[in-house]
């Protein structure tokens, strides 16, 4: 049976599915929506996105997609690892501003779940590390925001130092929370 555990913000989930090894290599069912839905947790996803980075350092994020594109997000590493991170994003939420993280590895065989109205990031903590990831609504530019990783008002306590870390122009030139409308409250 698969492992649902809470992190601690309404709706983010670290998933464990289980892993069967043996002489040939392991079978996994990353995602079985019939036995998630026994947890609580019923989603359609539409699109599967896969990144590579190449170094420790890679920063990504904080991104989310506003109403009416917004996504959940199922989050997991094929290779290496990453300090994947969640924020509250919900205007009047009690938990807003606020973040969880997670370490993702392949060794460890564990997953993010990330919903709407949730920014999402993450660092990788080694060279070649591969991310893939589920989505519930399709890329939609005019949608697509960020969030500044290094937001004082997040203080979020990455792993890596921000002067090692490799960004995108997009990412460094991301608003701060405050400065932001993300489209989402909390209900």
């Amino acid at each position: 049976m698969v492992d649902v555990l809470s992190l601690g913000l309404e709706g983010v989930f670290e998933i464990r599915p289980p892993k069967f090894d043996d002489a040939r290599g392991f079978f996994s069912e990353t995602w079985n929506a019939a036995k998630l839905a026994k947890a609580g947790i019923s989603i359609d996803f539409v699109q599967d996105n896969h990144s590579f980075s190449r170094t420790r350092g890679v920063m990504r994020g904080l991104h989310f997609q506003m109403p009416p594109f917004a996504q959940d997000k199922l989050v997991r590493v094929l290779r290496g690892s990453v300090f994947d991170v969640a924020v509250d994003i919900r205007r009047g939420s009690p938990t807003f501003g606020k973040w969880i993280a997670v370490t993702l590895s392949g060794r460890q065989w564990n997953q993010v779940l990330v919903p709407k109205g949730f920014a999402h990031g993450f660092v990788t903590l080694e060279p070649d590390t591969e991310v893939v990831y589920k989505v519930s609504a399709p890329y939609s530019a005019p949608h697509d925001r960020s969030i500044r990783f290094d937001d004082p008002d997040i203080a979020i306590d990455w792993p890596v130092p921000a002067t090692d870390m490799v960004l995108s122009a997009k990412d460094e030139a991301a608003p701060f929370l405050a400065d932001l409308e993300t489209g989402f409250v909390y209900q």
